[in-house]
Protein backbone atom coordinates (compact mmCIF):
# COMPACT_ATOMS: atom_id res chain seq x y z
CA UNK A 1 0.00 0.00 0.00
CA UNK A 2 1.13 3.58 -0.62
CA UNK A 3 0.01 6.53 1.45
CA UNK A 4 0.13 10.02 1.55
CA UNK A 5 1.12 13.00 3.81
CA UNK A 6 -1.70 15.16 4.91
CA UNK A 7 0.90 18.12 4.90
CA UNK A 8 1.62 17.14 0.63
CA UNK A 9 -2.03 19.72 0.72
CA UNK A 10 -2.86 23.13 1.51
CA UNK A 11 -3.15 23.49 5.21
CA UNK A 12 -6.66 25.14 4.83
CA UNK A 13 -8.66 22.56 2.46
CA UNK A 14 -11.00 20.72 4.59
CA UNK A 15 -10.19 17.39 5.69
CA UNK A 16 -12.76 15.23 4.04
CA UNK A 17 -11.72 16.84 0.63
CA UNK A 18 -7.77 15.88 1.36
CA UNK A 19 -9.27 12.73 1.47
CA UNK A 20 -10.84 12.69 -1.53
CA UNK A 21 -7.90 14.56 -3.61
CA UNK A 22 -5.94 12.07 -2.09
CA UNK A 23 -7.97 8.82 -3.62
CA UNK A 24 -8.01 10.18 -6.45
CA UNK A 25 -4.29 10.90 -7.32
CA UNK A 26 -4.39 7.06 -6.81
CA UNK A 27 -3.46 6.56 -2.82
CA UNK A 28 -4.20 3.73 -0.70
CA UNK A 29 -4.43 6.11 2.46
CA UNK A 30 -3.61 9.01 3.80
CA UNK A 31 -1.48 10.04 6.90
CA UNK A 32 -2.82 12.32 9.75
CA UNK A 33 -0.25 15.04 10.74
CA UNK A 34 -0.32 15.94 14.70
CA UNK A 35 2.73 18.32 14.58
CA UNK A 36 3.32 20.50 17.45
CA UNK A 37 0.74 23.10 16.67
CA UNK A 38 -1.93 23.65 19.03
CA UNK A 39 -3.75 23.54 16.27
CA UNK A 40 -3.03 20.39 15.25
CA UNK A 41 -2.29 18.84 19.20
CA UNK A 42 -6.02 19.63 20.10
CA UNK A 43 -6.77 17.68 17.50
CA UNK A 44 -6.46 14.63 19.97
CA UNK A 45 -8.40 15.92 22.30
CA UNK A 46 -12.16 16.72 23.23
CA UNK A 47 -13.51 14.44 20.69
CA UNK A 48 -14.60 16.83 17.67
CA UNK A 49 -12.25 16.38 15.46
CA UNK A 50 -12.46 12.43 16.23
CA UNK A 51 -16.11 12.56 14.72
CA UNK A 52 -15.09 15.00 11.72
CA UNK A 53 -11.92 12.77 11.00
CA UNK A 54 -14.19 9.42 11.01
CA UNK A 55 -17.13 10.72 9.20
CA UNK A 56 -14.66 12.08 6.39
CA UNK A 57 -12.84 8.65 6.46
CA UNK A 58 -16.46 6.90 5.67
CA UNK A 59 -18.08 9.62 3.28
CA UNK A 60 -14.55 9.72 0.91
CA UNK A 61 -13.67 6.30 0.93
CA UNK A 62 -10.34 6.33 1.99
CA UNK A 63 -8.60 4.91 4.99
CA UNK A 64 -6.37 7.29 7.57
CA UNK A 65 -3.99 4.34 8.32
CA UNK A 66 -0.85 6.32 10.03
CA UNK A 67 -0.42 9.45 12.04
CA UNK A 68 2.94 11.22 12.30
CA UNK A 69 3.25 12.31 15.48
CA UNK A 70 5.72 15.05 15.63
CA UNK A 71 4.14 17.08 18.65
CA UNK A 72 6.46 15.96 20.68
CA UNK A 73 9.23 18.50 19.09
CA UNK A 74 7.78 20.87 21.85
CA UNK A 75 6.60 18.41 24.65
CA UNK A 76 9.35 15.81 24.45
CA UNK A 77 9.78 12.44 26.35
CA UNK A 78 13.18 13.34 27.92
CA UNK A 79 13.07 17.20 28.48
CA UNK A 80 14.33 18.62 31.60
CA UNK A 81 10.80 20.24 32.68
CA UNK A 82 8.81 17.22 34.76
CA UNK A 83 5.73 19.63 33.38
CA UNK A 84 6.56 19.02 29.85
CA UNK A 85 7.65 15.25 30.59
CA UNK A 86 4.18 14.85 32.05
CA UNK A 87 2.84 16.61 28.65
CA UNK A 88 4.29 14.31 26.44
CA UNK A 89 2.93 11.95 28.30
CA UNK A 90 -1.12 13.26 27.65
CA UNK A 91 0.17 14.03 24.09
CA UNK A 92 0.82 10.06 23.60
CA UNK A 93 -2.18 8.99 25.66
CA UNK A 94 -4.39 11.20 23.60
CA UNK A 95 -3.14 9.77 20.43
CA UNK A 96 -3.06 6.14 21.26
CA UNK A 97 -6.97 6.44 22.25
CA UNK A 98 -7.41 8.68 19.40
CA UNK A 99 -5.69 5.81 17.31
CA UNK A 100 -7.71 3.00 18.75
CA UNK A 101 -11.30 5.26 17.96
CA UNK A 102 -10.44 5.86 14.78
CA UNK A 103 -8.59 2.68 13.41
CA UNK A 104 -5.28 4.16 12.71
CA UNK A 105 -2.72 1.09 12.80
CA UNK A 106 0.60 2.73 13.23
CA UNK A 107 1.84 5.71 15.45
CA UNK A 108 4.87 7.16 13.84
CA UNK A 109 6.88 8.22 16.89
CA UNK A 110 9.59 11.51 16.79
CA UNK A 111 13.10 9.40 17.76
CA UNK A 112 14.40 12.65 19.99
CA UNK A 113 14.61 12.61 23.65
CA UNK A 114 14.89 16.66 23.21
CA UNK A 115 14.83 18.36 20.22
CA UNK A 116 15.14 22.12 20.96
CA UNK A 117 17.07 21.47 23.96
CA UNK A 118 20.52 19.84 24.41
CA UNK A 119 20.72 16.13 24.91
CA UNK A 120 22.57 14.87 27.81
CA UNK A 121 22.69 11.44 29.91
CA UNK A 122 19.54 12.50 31.92
CA UNK A 123 17.60 13.41 28.90
CA UNK A 124 18.26 10.04 27.54
CA UNK A 125 17.59 8.43 30.68
CA UNK A 126 14.03 9.89 31.14
CA UNK A 127 13.46 9.39 27.57
CA UNK A 128 13.54 5.57 27.67
CA UNK A 129 11.68 5.56 31.41
CA UNK A 130 8.69 7.64 29.60
CA UNK A 131 9.03 5.64 26.46
CA UNK A 132 8.07 2.56 28.49
CA UNK A 133 5.06 4.58 29.85
CA UNK A 134 4.20 4.96 25.63
CA UNK A 135 4.78 1.27 24.92
CA UNK A 136 2.21 0.10 27.54
CA UNK A 137 -0.25 3.12 26.66
CA UNK A 138 -0.40 1.17 23.31
CA UNK A 139 -0.14 -2.10 24.25
CA UNK A 140 -3.63 -1.80 26.03
CA UNK A 141 -5.26 -0.11 22.98
CA UNK A 142 -3.71 -2.77 20.59
CA UNK A 143 -1.90 0.19 18.78
CA UNK A 144 1.97 0.12 17.33
CA UNK A 145 4.30 2.94 18.01
CA UNK A 146 7.24 2.96 15.68
CA UNK A 147 10.05 5.45 15.66
CA UNK A 148 10.74 7.80 12.90
CA UNK A 149 14.23 8.15 12.25
CA UNK A 150 15.40 11.88 12.39
CA UNK A 151 17.27 14.26 11.10
CA UNK A 152 19.07 15.15 15.02
CA UNK A 153 22.16 12.80 16.22
CA UNK A 154 20.05 10.89 18.86
CA UNK A 155 18.20 8.71 16.36
CA UNK A 156 19.35 9.47 12.78
CA UNK A 157 19.53 5.79 11.44
CA UNK A 158 17.44 2.38 11.63
CA UNK A 159 20.47 0.97 13.68
CA UNK A 160 20.09 3.37 16.76
CA UNK A 161 16.22 3.26 16.73
CA UNK A 162 16.39 -0.61 16.93
CA UNK A 163 18.26 -0.15 20.02
CA UNK A 164 15.35 1.18 21.90
CA UNK A 165 13.15 -1.29 20.37
CA UNK A 166 15.29 -4.25 21.87
CA UNK A 167 15.64 -2.73 24.71
CA UNK A 168 11.71 -2.11 25.23
CA UNK A 169 11.51 -5.97 23.69
CA UNK A 170 7.90 -5.04 22.57
CA UNK A 171 5.96 -5.86 19.91
CA UNK A 172 3.56 -2.64 19.95
CA UNK A 173 7.07 -0.41 19.40
CA UNK A 174 9.03 -0.73 16.05
CA UNK A 175 10.53 1.65 13.63
CA UNK A 176 9.08 3.45 10.62
CA UNK A 177 11.82 4.84 9.27
CA UNK A 178 12.43 8.16 7.08
CA UNK A 179 14.72 6.90 3.89
CA UNK A 180 15.72 10.68 3.47
CA UNK A 181 16.54 11.13 7.06
CA UNK A 182 18.97 7.98 6.93
CA UNK A 183 20.52 8.49 3.74
CA UNK A 184 21.74 12.02 5.58
CA UNK A 185 22.41 9.86 8.90
CA UNK A 186 23.77 6.72 8.05
CA UNK A 187 27.24 5.87 6.65
CA UNK A 188 25.57 3.16 4.15
CA UNK A 189 22.21 3.64 4.68
CA UNK A 190 21.04 0.62 2.09
CA UNK A 191 23.11 -1.44 5.02
CA UNK A 192 21.26 0.04 7.56
CA UNK A 193 18.15 -0.83 6.38
CA UNK A 194 18.98 -4.14 7.40
CA UNK A 195 19.16 -3.54 10.52
CA UNK A 196 15.74 -3.44 11.18
CA UNK A 197 14.86 -6.83 9.30
CA UNK A 198 11.64 -7.79 11.41
CA UNK A 199 11.24 -4.67 13.11
CA UNK A 200 10.22 -2.11 10.25
CA UNK A 201 6.60 -1.48 10.55
CA UNK A 202 6.32 0.46 7.38
CA UNK A 203 8.58 3.63 5.69
CA UNK A 204 8.32 6.66 5.01
CA UNK A 205 9.86 7.59 0.94
CA UNK A 206 11.06 11.29 1.43
CA UNK A 207 13.45 13.39 -0.32
CA UNK A 208 16.60 15.03 1.16
CA UNK A 209 20.45 15.59 0.14
CA UNK A 210 23.25 16.60 2.57
CA UNK A 211 21.73 19.37 4.55
CA UNK A 212 18.28 19.68 3.19
CA UNK A 213 15.85 17.59 5.04
CA UNK A 214 12.23 18.71 3.76
CA UNK A 215 10.38 20.76 0.85
CA UNK A 216 12.48 18.65 -1.85
CA UNK A 217 10.13 16.90 -4.16
CA UNK A 218 11.10 13.50 -5.78
CA UNK A 219 14.39 13.25 -7.32
CA UNK A 220 15.44 16.70 -6.58
CA UNK A 221 17.68 14.86 -3.87
CA UNK A 222 19.93 12.43 -3.94
CA UNK A 223 17.66 9.16 -2.21
CA UNK A 224 18.02 6.14 -4.01
CA UNK A 225 14.38 4.79 -3.54
CA UNK A 226 14.88 1.86 -5.85
CA UNK A 227 17.52 0.27 -4.05
CA UNK A 228 15.92 1.27 -0.91
CA UNK A 229 12.24 -0.27 -1.77
CA UNK A 230 14.08 -3.21 -3.53
CA UNK A 231 15.81 -3.36 -0.11
CA UNK A 232 12.40 -3.01 2.14
CA UNK A 233 10.46 -5.21 0.53
CA UNK A 234 13.22 -8.37 1.02
CA UNK A 235 11.71 -7.82 4.43
CA UNK A 236 8.50 -7.97 3.54
CA UNK A 237 7.73 -4.26 4.65
CA UNK A 238 4.49 -3.23 2.12
CA UNK A 239 3.68 0.29 3.57
CA UNK A 240 5.27 3.39 2.47
CA UNK A 241 4.20 6.86 2.93
CA UNK A 242 5.12 9.40 0.50
CA UNK A 243 6.21 12.22 2.98
CA UNK A 244 6.28 15.61 1.17
CA UNK A 245 4.88 19.48 1.51
CA UNK A 246 2.99 21.23 -0.48
CA UNK A 247 5.05 24.11 -2.27
CA UNK A 248 1.90 26.70 -2.13
CA UNK A 249 1.19 27.05 -5.47
CA UNK A 250 0.66 24.10 -7.35
CA UNK A 251 -2.74 22.34 -7.86
CA UNK A 252 -3.25 19.71 -5.34
CA UNK A 253 -4.45 16.99 -7.16
CA UNK A 254 -1.85 17.33 -9.75
CA UNK A 255 0.86 17.98 -7.32
CA UNK A 256 -0.27 14.55 -5.58
CA UNK A 257 -0.74 12.46 -8.71
CA UNK A 258 2.86 13.72 -9.62
CA UNK A 259 4.35 12.35 -6.84
CA UNK A 260 1.99 9.01 -7.13
CA UNK A 261 3.08 8.29 -10.81
CA UNK A 262 7.05 8.94 -9.69
CA UNK A 263 6.62 5.48 -7.59
CA UNK A 264 4.21 4.08 -10.36
CA UNK A 265 6.74 1.48 -11.66
CA UNK A 266 8.37 1.12 -7.66
CA UNK A 267 5.74 0.27 -5.88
Amino acid sequence: MIGVYEKSMPVEMPFKDKLITAKNAGFDFMELSVDETEEKLNRLFGGDFLNEEKRAVSEAGLPVMTMCLSGHRKYPLGDPDPKIRQKSLEIMRAAVDFAFKSGIRIIQLAGYDVYYGESTEKTRADFKVNLKKCVDFASDKGVILAFETMETPFMNTIEKAVKYVSEINSPYLQVYPDMGNIRNGAADYLKDIEFGKGHIAACHLKETKEGVYRNLFFGEGRVDFKGCIETLKKQGVNIYNCEFWYDGKSEPLAYLKKARDYFKNLL
